[in-house]
């Protein structure tokens, strides 16, 4: 299945005989393309767009979901499609929730996978890349230090603790392999302040909806999570599960800019922050289309072992339980411009 992406200012959304119709100018305006909705899982929009509810009615009938990205920012809310008919692996998600011992088992085997992923990219990056050898060495070997400790952990803070160590032992590393022109010093966020910190919270903030629309189409509750306890309009399971795979974002953000696809042009910075422009997020959802499919392979896994761990496993005969599997892709349907 494939994905949407509309950023474009002013344009009007409908459906008509199976397809999105898109319009320039409002309702009334000019027909300017038209795609098929049938090969579509997830749809990203952004921009000054106008669309009737009966268009949202049908994504959700069709199980597409349906993530606005607004404000400068780009903030995201979800429109999840048509919910698992088997509200029995809602209350089992629920129950587990509730279980102290099972967050934290499960919650150290997230952060076990999750360092183990980082150690394994640096030490093929350090291969890769011998002129930062020393600074990815220096990490691999700080990380397997990390991860060593996991299993002495006895408390949620304190393996919080532990991975925000893991984390900057890690980006210290990454930072010797992003090219010195886009400023990438440390993680930050909220805003992010250079292009490439810019960039790995839009792909983080994408990933994490397509994980949250997979589960949502599993049967799940997006925003009850193990790890990431219950926060208002946060989708702490997807939190959870998007943990152990950043380190493939990070790699598809790292091979953007390797094949420049985007360059520090591309982005521009202020007092509230680094922004990628309209240019550049064209060229992004490009980009991100082609290189994300085994991000979508690791979403899709991740989401079957969770329902193996979490039940029920007696799905309604003649049903198909879950929605549009999040790991399938086909020819990208992509309408973007500038905002």
């Amino acid at each position: 299945m494939s994905s949407l992406y509309v950023d474009r200012r002013d344009a009007h959304l409908e459906f008509d005989a199976g397809a999105l119709v898109f319009r320039d100018n409002g309702a009334g305006g000019e027909r300017i393309g038209t795609v098929p909705l049938a090969p579509v899982s997830r749809m990203f929009l952004r921009g000054n767009l106008t669309l009737p509810a009966s268009l949202l009615g049908k994504c959700g009938e069709l199980g597409i979901g349906v993530v606005v990205l607004s404000g400068r920012l780009g903030k995201p809310s979800l429109l999840l499609g048509r919910a698992h008919h088997d509200a029995r692996r809602r209350v089992a998600q629920t129950r587990l929730s509730l279980d102290t011992s099972f967050c934290l088992h499960f919650a150290r085997q997230l952060i076990h996978d999750k360092i183990a992923a980082q150690h394994t990219w640096l030490g093929e990056l350090c291969s890769q890349r011998p002129q930062a050898r020393y600074a990815l060495g220096h990490a691999v070997q700080q990380l397997q230090a990390h991860q060593q400790q996991i299993a002495q952990i006895s408390s949620l803070e304190s393996l919080r603790g532990l991975e925000g160590a893991a984390a900057s032992t890690y980006f210290a590393g990454l930072r010797a392999v992003v090219p010195a022109s886009l400023g990438f010093q440390e993680r930050n966020r909220r805003p992010p302040r250079d292009p490439f910190n810019a960039l790995l919270s839009l792909t983080y903030t994408l990933v994490n909806a397509e994980m949250a629309i997979a589960l949502h189409g599993a049967g799940f509750d997006p925003c009850i999570g193990y790890y990431h306890q219950l926060s208002w309009g946060r989708e702490s399971l997807a939190c959870d599960l998007v943990e152990p795979l950043r380190p493939l974002a990070d790699g598809l953000c790292l091979q953007l800019v390797a094949q420049q696809t985007l360059t520090a042009e591309h982005f521009s910075t202020s007092s509230s922050g680094c922004l990628l422009g309209k240019a550049g997020r064209t060229r992004y959802y490009g980009g991100y289309e082609e290189n994300v499919q085994p991000l979508r392979r690791a979403i899709a896994s991740s989401v079957q072992a969770l329902r193996q761990q979490v039940g029920p496993h007696d799905d309604a005969p003649g049903q198909t339980p879950d929605g549009p599997d999040p790991g399938e892709s086909g020819t990208d349907a992509e309408s973007s411009s500038d905002e």
